[in-house]
């Protein structure tokens, strides 16, 4: 019996997770694949599109493309979490994935300093990630 009520818990959709929460684990899940200068921004006061924004870096177009593919796939499997929109995946040089309260780019490294994003936000306040 309790076999049976483990079953069933296992298929619920995980708890609502905060913004932050949601943020925190997506830096997580992309340094679990090696992704690079991982950087949360709180722009909850600055931006009225999203509450945080995560940027990240890989050392090239393959490993950008497996960073994006490996958030898509944990967030939906491990945190219930539905991605609204993602651009820029066939190319592995900058993907932009929309997680509405947070919106999540992975650059290829080159093209991160070109964009310089983190320049946008230079005020706002960083969430450390460990």
């Amino acid at each position: 019996m309790a076999t049976a009520k483990r079953g069933r818990a296992d298929r619920r959709r995980p708890a609502e997770q905060s913004p932050k929460e949601l943020a925190l684990a997506i830096a997580d899940i992309g340094l679990d694949k090696k992704a690079l200068n991982v950087e949360i921004i709180d722009v909850r006061d600055k931006s009225d599109y999203a509450d945080f924004v995560v940027l990240m870096s890989g050392r090239s177009d393959r490993q950008v493309s497996a960073i994006a593919d490996h958030l898509l796939g944990q967030l939906a499997r491990k945190h219930g979490a539905r991605c609204m929109g993602v651009e820029g995946h066939s190319h592995g040089v900058w993907v932009l994935m929309d997680y509405g309260d947070v919106v999540v780019h992975v650059f290829h490294e080159d093209t991160r300093g070109y964009y310089d994003l983190e320049s946008l936000w230079i005020d706002a306040a960083r969430v450390s990630v460990d």
